[in-house]
């Protein structure tokens, strides 16, 4: 089953990383791509640009409003994703753990729906 894991960071200033720190993280950011891949679970996964860059869409009543930002005031933010095939809810827990992340924010695990199955 796939599983699409959510990484949540703070991205406030006093939780600023060093260049030090961000290259070290970095390293083992790496690191755990390499893991997923010689274990046979990964599918794929991105960073995201910093929020300040995001655009949030709405319709309402037929028209399209765009807004500059996120959808709500947070601290804590989306920053990137992993979707691993993992043979359970188990297995998925103990890939998020090693996402270095999850160590100073969150990491969200979900299910994908796979719709060919559906059927």
């Amino acid at each position: 089953m796939q599983y699409m894991f959510l990484i949540y960071g703070d991205t406030s200033a006093e939780n600023a990383l060093t260049p030090e720190q961000q290259q070290a993280e970095m390293a083992e950011y790496f690191a755990f791509n390499k893991f997923t891949q010689e274990r046979g679970v990964f599918v794929s996964a991105d960073a995201l640009h910093p929020v300040q860059t995001a655009t949030t869409v709405r319709v309402r009543s037929g028209k399209t409003l765009s807004t500059d930002g996120p959808f709500a005031e947070t601290k804590e933010v989306l920053g990137g994703y992993y979707i691993l095939n993992c043979k359970d809810l188990n297995e998925a827990i103990e890939m998020a753990a090693r996402i270095p992340g999850a160590r100073s924010g969150s990491v969200e695990i979900r299910p994908v729906v796979d719709f060919s199955q559906a059927q």
